[in-house]
């Protein structure tokens, strides 16, 4: 079963700069169909909160720091990233948001998907995740 992770990225400095790879053979567990990136969230601005059915992500704080908003489970809570070494795994039925960024924040996502405009994919209702949350989540074997 597939599960939330944060992941620590190992940062290197050299030669005046800092590299901070990321292998996705070791740490994405899905084919990359699309890259997107988020940038310039404005004070008390978030990005929109849902859950996907099938849509997996994992994103990478390439510069700032931001908080994320996740329900793995067990409600929502708030995780702080920093970047360039913080980045999370997010699979399908996870919650997901962020806010408080900083004002150099720059976030990249990975997905699993092409981009869909009809949103057929997102959850964007809590109290609707909130009732389908465990059997996606925990499933009985």
């Amino acid at each position: 079963m597939k599960q939330f992770q944060k992941i620590q990225l190992r940062t290197f400095v050299n030669r005046g700069f800092n590299l901070t790879p990321v292998e996705l053979r070791d740490l994405v567990p899905f084919n990359v169909k699309r890259v997107y990136y988020f940038d310039d969230l404005k004070p008390g601005a978030q990005t929109g909160e849902h859950c996907h059915y099938q849509e997996e992500e994992f994103f990478i704080v390439a510069k700032g720091t931001v908080t994320a908003i996740i329900d793995k489970g067990k409600g929502k809570e708030d995780i702080v990233l920093s970047g360039p070494s913080h980045a999370l795994y997010v699979p399908n039925y996870v919650w997901h948001g962020f806010k408080e960024a900083s004002a150099d924040c720059l976030v990249i996502a990975l997905s699993s998907t092409q981009y869909n405009p009809d949103r057929s994919d997102y959850l964007e209702d809590y109290e609707a995740y909130v009732k389908i949350r465990d059997q996606f989540l925990f499933p009985v074997i």
